[in-house]
């Protein structure tokens, strides 16, 4: 990654009015966090940044020191916290969904997950949802997999992976391959502004039980996402290995999170302050891009695979801010201070 390129997002964040330069003893819980296991991940980012600001910090990481207070070393010598945009920060949660299916439409798995359509352009609008659950798609064999519920599907296109359960006990491994270029709209919002949930209530889980306790008007509400989100087959990964982020490297559970590019560096470490009913302070690195993560104090935190991953970050919605670690060498030193 260019030091152009960089310097794009810090202007496009608006340095230095909307910036502020911070020291570390500002970062609340700071020296209580695993920084070696955010340095981890960190390493594994390295392999998609260049240029001659990652280059040489990237050389330092691979044989920086194997402990947590060498790793926090690390990065306090390097970087320098920048709070880029205004708090309070919007923090939600995805997770990578364990569903069960069939590479066949059978009597039980009769909703298809789709691979991306040949003449499917990036940034131009496609067929919206209603049409294509209308069976626009229907019969072209684009079918990677079916599988049993609607609104799991529609979940798993707002998470962008999943693992896919066969009845061979073998397990497919999906993953983003595009959209249909329509703007994301807001399932929950959609209900509180129908008077069917109120905005305390509003989850992942809730959404899902009005859907499957209303499926006719339920069918109908997720429609009003017209959003459609593609899928491709992933082969190669480690049962261990996390589904596969924007940065085409395996994610990280409660050490990766979804930025908007726009604003914060790919690979870039972001420290994270979580208010809420269960607060964190942690160092996370972002590695990962999601369609509904808009703005410089907005990330989505990866939590991990499986029913209680997907329990864990369904009720995640919750203040705070985002502080970016940006390397020294770009940022002057009175910058937005």
């Amino acid at each position: 990654m260019r030091a152009a390129l960089l310097a794009v997002w810090i202007m496009t964040a608006g340095l230095p009015a909307q910036a502020q330069n911070l020291p570390f003893s500002a970062l609340a819980g700071w020296q209580a966090d695993d920084h070696l296991a955010a340095l981890t991940v960190f390493r594994n980012s390295c392999a998609r940044l260049e240029g001659p600001i990652w280059s040489p910090i990237c050389k330092l990481a691979a044989t920086a020191g194997q402990s947590p207070a060498s790793a926090r070393a690390f990065f306090e010598m390097l970087f320098r916290p920048t709070l880029i945009g205004q708090p309070p920060a919007l923090f939600t949660g995805y997770f990578e969904p364990e569903l069960k299916g069939s590479k066949t439409k059978t009597a039980r798995f009769t909703q298809p997950i789709y691979a991306r359509p040949k003449e499917l352009v990036d940034g131009q609008q496609f067929l919206t949802r209603e049409r294509i659950e209308g069976g626009a798609l229907r019969g072209r064999g684009l079918e990677l997999a079916w599988i049993e519920d609607p609104v799991d599907a529609f979940f798993l296109q707002i998470q962008g992976s999943g693992r896919v359960s066969l009845p061979n006990g073998s397990v497919m491994r999906v993953g983003y391959a595009g959209r249909n270029g329509h703007a994301y709209t807001s399932i929950g919002q959609e209900l509180v502004r129908r008077g069917a949930l109120q905005e305390h209530q509003m989850s992942a889980q809730a959404i899902r039980a009005y859907v499957q306790k209303n499926p006719i008007i339920g069918n109908d509400l997720l429609n009003v996402n017209p959003s459609y989100v593609f899928f491709r087959e992933i082969k190669g990964l480690r049962p261990e290995d996390g589904p596969i982020g924007a940065m085409s490297l395996p994610i990280t559970a409660m050490r990766s999170i979804a930025v908007d590019p726009s604003f914060v560096p790919l690979g870039a470490p972001v420290w994270l302050e979580k208010s809420g009913a269960n607060p964190l302070n942690r160092l996370m690195i972002a590695q990962d891009t999601g369609g509904a993560i808009k703005g410089a104090q907005r990330a989505d935190i990866f939590f991990g695979t499986g029913p209680k991953a997907g329990d864990a970050a369904g009720i995640i919605r919750d203040g705070g801010r985002m502080v970016q670690l940006l390397p020294n060498e770009y940022l002057p030193q009175g910058s937005g201070s």
